[in-house]
């Protein structure tokens, strides 16, 4: 079965993944790039270091956010975001850390899911925590599934 997920559903999956996808775009140039993030409140959190991504989306701060879970390829959950780069300063550059720092890693984790090379860094460490932190402020979410069992046939 292939369905629409419903928005408790998309909630649920953005909250649990820690990698998802951004698009961005400028002068004719689409890029297209995996990001460790955080989801809060409809806001996703990525600290990043200074490069391709966040220059085009400080020259076009509107962008495209992807996430999924694919168990094989018959049975996955995929969700497509919009909406604008906003880059963080002082508090609330303080506050995403934080944000980032409190979300659930799987136990064998990469050095792209860190923060910093003194990994884990405890929440009242944030000002040591180099990088751009920035959110994506979502105004659009959308998201589908495909459920199959395991002798290939489709679930209602």
């Amino acid at each position: 079965m292939i369905g629409k997920l419903n928005e408790t559903e998309i909630q649920a999956l953005l909250a649990q993944q820690v990698v998802g996808r951004i698009a961005c775009y400028n002068d004719d140039f689409l890029f297209l790039v995996p990001v460790s993030y955080a989801y809060d409140n409809d806001k996703i959190y990525v600290r990043s270091l200074e490069g391709t991504k966040v220059n085009l989306m400080r020259n076009n701060p509107r962008v495209c956010f992807e996430v999924d879970d694919i168990a094989d390829m018959a049975n996955w959950r995929s969700v497509i975001a919009w909406g604008e780069f906003e880059e963080l300063q002082a508090e609330e550059r303080d506050k995403g850390l934080k944000i980032l720092l409190q979300r659930h890693l799987p136990l064998s984790s990469s050095v792209t899911t860190h923060l910093g090379r003194t990994w884990p860094f405890s929440a009242n460490e944030t000002d040591q925590i180099s990088g751009v932190v920035f959110r994506i402020n979502l105004s659009k979410k959308t998201g589908l599934f495909e459920r199959t069992s395991s002798n290939g046939a489709m679930l209602d």
